[in-house]
């Protein structure tokens, strides 16, 4: 099937007719954002990006924000879902950028790399506001460019880039805006992000209005977590249960005795067990494993930390401990799981 492409530039609709052009360029506008493309991009992180930027635009009917999506080499980019994007080649649009994102997807070309990383590096030189959406966090940590700043990334990488960065300040955020770095962990919270910018320069008011417009019902901010499945399914826990897990998730690497976790909650080890196994349909030894587990293969799929050091990182107690647990619960090995899906 031929793919069609996807134009995009610098889409600051105005409230015109539509005969008219209202697509002013970017170094118009108030504010120029440059969106770094990588091949494999998540069109959802871009469009909540992009879209709060052009719905302001419209209720002031005023070129507020401009943007222009680049690549490396001014080639087209395909998004992970297919489209694909047409963009014009970076050095020749960051110069007259106030803000320059790069935009992560699953895959990247190895041998690509250090091209991202020496023009992430330039495009750091011009003064410019330096973010990322979803795992382009990753580009900019490799770049060196998140060292001394609060940042995110998507949770499904978080614990392989905590693992890979360990020097860096990473939270769980759904975003951070840490001076002149602003990072993202994807999806919808582009938009949050957006939104919040949107709130500093032009008020609350305008962020309220361009949220409506979208059926955004509530602005997150810097402090809300992200919700990853794991999370959203312990909501309705008993609280027990709850600060039982949350004591194994910060004792992954080294884990406690579950006599241990009773005893600093103040349950006996049988009041503990009764509960897993009501709510969790497992005992709390099997859930601990089960959550190193987790941790395990993330790190497999999303780094390419040793498998003896995701071992030691996960609390087993050695690469073929790990292999064993890993085939009885996945039917694979760590390779088998390691080559399964492309990482950024």
């Amino acid at each position: 099937m031929n793919k069609q492409p996807f134009h995009t530039h610098s889409d600051a609709i105005i409230d015109k007719p539509a005969s008219q052009d209202a697509r002013p360029e970017t170094a118009e506008a108030e504010s120029a954002f440059v969106f770094l493309l990588v091949d494999g991009l998540s069109m959802m992180s871009l469009s909540s990006a992009i879209e709060p930027l052009r719905s302001a635009n419209r209720l002031v009917n005023r070129a507020l924000y401009g943007w222009t999506l680049a690549s490396l080499d001014g080639n087209p980019v395909y998004a992970s879902n297919g489209i694909e994007l047409q963009a014009r080649k970076l050095d020749d649009v960051m110069t007259t950028a106030q803000y320059i994102f790069v935009c992560g997807g699953l895959r990247l070309d190895p041998a690509l790399e250090p091209a991202y990383l020496r023009a992430l590096r330039r495009a750091a030189r011009t003064g410019a506001v330096i973010g990322s959406l979803s795992t382009g966090s990753y580009l900019l940590a490799r770049a060196g460019l998140l060292e001394g700043y609060q940042c995110t990334i998507h949770w499904e990488n978080l614990s392989a880039f905590t693992e890979e960065f360990r020097g860096l300040m990473c939270s769980g955020k759904i975003y951070e805006i840490d001076r002149d770095r602003m990072t993202c962990s994807g999806g919808i919270a582009a938009m949050d992000m957006m939104l919040q910018l949107i709130s500093e320069q032009h008020g609350p008011e305008l962020a309220v209005r361009v949220a409506n417009q979208f059926h955004h019902e509530r602005i997150r901010d810097s402090d809300d977590e992200q919700r990853g499945w794991r999370d959203q399914n312990h909501e309705s826990l008993p609280r027990g249960i709850r600060r039982a897990i949350e004591l194994m998730r910060a004792h992954v690497d080294e884990p406690l005795p579950i006599s241990r976790i009773g005893t600093d909650i103040a349950m006996t080890s049988r009041q503990l067990e009764r509960l897993f196994l009501r709510h969790l349909n497992a005992t709390p030894a099997r859930y601990y494993v089960t959550l190193r587990l987790e941790r395990a293969h993330d790190l497999l799929v999303y780094s390419n930390v040793p498998v003896a050091d995701i071992a030691l990182a996960t609390g087993f107690a050695s690469a073929s401990h790990l292999a064993r647990w890993v085939r009885r619960v996945y039917d694979a090995s760590p390779t088998d799981l390691r080559s399964a899906l492309p990482r950024s």
